[in-house]
């Protein structure tokens, strides 16, 4: 499955942002992706059953316990949970789901696909999608344009 530009396009025009997967520790790629998104100005909503606040803003234990205005999800969770984090976004009635690159799985994926109206963006690295890009995320980037890898 490959994303298309206005898939990803879509999914980035919500603004406001569930992210399963972010971790306390700010060296880890799911913190990176929340302080990345709040900088770029999303209003992101953390999900990590192991805290109730990360860096500030309240954690949700589970993607069950998210406001219902939240209809967008990037996971960046490891691979065992990504199917059960697909499944219980789909029972909340998220509609935008982006799995992150090396957190998906094929089960995961066929699960998402069941859903007709779902947008679903897998094996996509969301920091190289939001603008502007930076650092080795720009590098990759460019390399996937230049291959003609990038989505269209």
């Amino acid at each position: 499955m490959k994303a298309s530009k206005a898939s990803i396009d879509s999914f980035l025009s919500t603004r406001k942002v569930a992210i399963a997967g972010v971790s306390r520790d700010p060296k880890k790629f799911g913190h990176v992706v929340f302080k990345m998104l709040k900088e770029k100005g999303f209003e992101v909503y953390p999900v990590n059953p192991g805290t109730d606040n990360i860096a500030g803003v309240p954690c949700f234990r589970n993607v069950s316990a998210l406001p219902l205005s939240i209809h967008s999800l990037v996971i960046i969770t490891p691979k065992s949970q990504t199917r059960e984090v697909v499944a219980e976004a789909i029972s909340k009635g998220i509609d935008n789901i982006w799995i992150q690159q090396m957190s998906d799985t094929v089960e995961a994926v066929e699960l998402a696909k069941t859903q007709p109206s779902l947008n679903l963006i897998a094996k996509e690295c969301i920091l190289m999608h939001i603008d502007p890009v930076t650092g080795i995320h720009k590098f990759h980037r460019s390399i996937k344009m230049f291959f003609g890898l990038y989505p269209k």
